[in-house]
């Protein structure tokens, strides 16, 4: 079976649903047509331009065009992480964070899987490493900013008990623990509900991918389990990371909660 080339004659068919989805809330007056068209309207121009972008990076398979693109992704991501921040640390720290334990991350699972498990020739053949850099890359962004944000709220939250255990000579890593767990929880439950979904309840997209364009079955499932446990691994080492270094931040030398170091956005 040979995959079906989608037209743009297809595209508009599809895009009916969009419509639809907007008149229905306009309806019911949900205040979302607007938004959901302009989401629709941005989705099209934002992934066809990114499809022949890559088209040229694909073609011409430079190390230093696929490092720019690279650069975007990242810089992207990590104002997405810190834009999602209720409480955000102050300065070049609100982004930095983000930024560094994202990239930490990413990186070192990426580089896990191309010099590791699928060992393309070569390491660094574009249609490889971008879209898997691509896909890491937003999983661990969610585990991050999920983590951060609820490790941020709860800190605020539970400022009288937290100050209380300090005061009793408590180490600002041993009384912060319970929020780091509980922040870390929060993470890693997006990539947990995948793990245990896939091939139950739901046909993972990139096996689904695959599928629609001809590869067998059984080979697609493995690319999925592999992808899973890569996203995985980025999503809890993005999320520990962030967690532990956000601790570092709020609190002092001298074990003191610094909570002038958040700002409300």
């Amino acid at each position: 079976m040979s995959a079906h080339l989608i037209g743009y004659n297809d595209l508009a068919v599809a895009a009916i649903l969009v419509v639809l989805n907007a008149v229905l809330t306009w309806m019911l007056d949900l205040g979302l047509s607007r938004t959901i068209l302009i989401a629709g309207v941005r989705a099209v121009v934002q992934l066809l331009l990114v499809g022949l972008v890559l088209k040229t990076v694909f073609a011409l398979a430079s190390p230093v065009m696929i490092a720019a693109v690279a650069l975007v992704m990242f810089t992207m991501a990590s104002y997405e992480i810190s834009s999602r921040q209720e409480r955000r640390f102050a300065g070049t720290w609100g982004y930095g964070i983000g930024a560094g334990t994202t990239m930490l991350a990413t990186l070192l699972v990426t580089a896990f899987a191309v010099l590791g498990t699928l060992r393309s020739d070569p390491w660094y053949a574009p249609q490889v490493l971008i879209p898997l850099l691509g896909i890491i890359l937003g999983n661990v962004m969610n585990g991050v900013s999920v983590s951060l944000n609820a490790l941020s709220t709860a800190i605020v939250r539970e400022r009288p008990a937290i100050e209380a255990r300090l005061a009793l000579g408590t180490d600002r890593y041993i009384a912060l623990k319970p929020l780091q767990r509980s922040a870390l929880r929060s993470g890693m439950i997006p990539i947990i509900n995948q793990m245990s979904a896939a091939g139950v309840i739901t046909l993972p997209g990139m096996m689904t991918g695959q599928i629609l364009a001809g590869m067998d079955p059984l080979e697609a499932a493995k690319y999925q389990i592999l992808l899973l446990f890569l996203l995985s691994g980025g999503a809890g080492l993005g999320a520990l990371a962030a967690v532990y270094v956000a601790v570092w931040r709020i609190t002092d030398e001298r074990d003191r909660l610094r909570l002038d170091r958040l700002e409300q956005r």
